[in-house]
């Protein structure tokens, strides 16, 4: 069942084939996976880890040195902690400081209730499913269901764009420095990308993470917007190479941000409220 059907990411089922593997690692970046798994186990004992994930370019192996980011997903058994937090950000910190390869490290912090609860069911928990790769103790994944290319996936990954956009917009009015902008370009970026892609998945019948092609499959169903596509590509290259042009910041924050936003609420509808 887990052969990949049609090179759009699904199995012979029709259900999101599981993207990364720690066998996709590129050999410049194992040291950091090692070490990752080291700092955790480190950092949190039996009693308050259930599991941790690696997740992005490293997983799936298109990971490049000196560019890419080690994004981790740490499970605790019970709701985070401010001790957590602080375990966590030292984790952070500890490898970014050790391993040149990468540039830059997120810890997410969440627990086994939420991830498995019926309000994340299509949001956490199929991240974890599907787009984290286990590094330590159970897989969660096997708790969740099989996940399709669906409208509900679509609104309930990504039908709350329309709540980043006074964040980001803070943010950028507040960035003092070009690294600042950078951060920010980065994430918005990935963020954008990610709904212009989930925004037109049903259709395509297929997942990926690539931003590229993301970009140009979303380019498919647009046809009649080629501002729209010349902006989601541009989305899909500074998510990868962010830049700290203000100008890149205002094309996609105020101008195609809140037009994604809104389309994607006529569409698919709004994601269920969070507490």
């Amino acid at each position: 069942m887990d052969d990949d059907s049609g090179g759009r990411g699904l199995n012979r089922d029709g259900t999101i084939r599981r993207e990364g593997s720690l066998s996709r690692v590129p050999a410049a970046f194992a040291p950091v996976v090692a070490a990752a798994r080291s700092r955790i186990t480190g950092a949190f004992d039996g009693t308050r880890l259930h599991s941790a994930y690696v997740y992005g370019s490293i997983p799936r192996g298109t990971a490049v040195p000196g560019v890419s980011d080690l994004d981790l997903l740490l499970v605790l058994r019970t709701r985070p902690t401010g001790a957590d937090e602080a375990a966590a950000r030292a984790v952070e910190a500890g490898l970014d400081a050790g391993f040149g390869q990468i540039d830059g490290v997120g810890a997410l912090l969440t627990s086994t209730d939420s991830v498995t609860s019926e309000l994340e069911r299509h949001d956490l928990g199929f991240f974890l499913a599907c787009l984290c790769t286990p590094l330590l103790g159970e897989d969660l994944a096997g708790r969740l269901p099989r996940y399709r290319p669906t409208p509900l996936l679509a609104r309930e990954t990504n039908g709350d764009l329309v709540l980043a956009l006074p964040r980001w917009r803070r943010r950028a009015a507040e960035a003092a420095t070009d690294a600042e902008r950078r951060s920010l370009c980065r994430g918005a970026a990935r963020r954008i990308v990610r709904s212009g892609f989930t925004l037109v998945m049903p259709r395509w019948r297929g997942w990926t993470s690539d931003l590229a092609e993301s970009a140009e499959v979303f380019a498919r169903y647009y046809p009649g917007r080629p501002e729209r596509i010349e902006q989601m590509r541009l989305a899909a290259r500074v998510g990868r190479s962010p830049s700290a042009d203000p100008a890149v910041l205002t094309t996609l924050i105020e101008n195609l941000a809140p037009w994604l936003a809104a389309d994607y609420l006529a569409v698919h509808g709004e994601k269920a409220p969070r507490p």
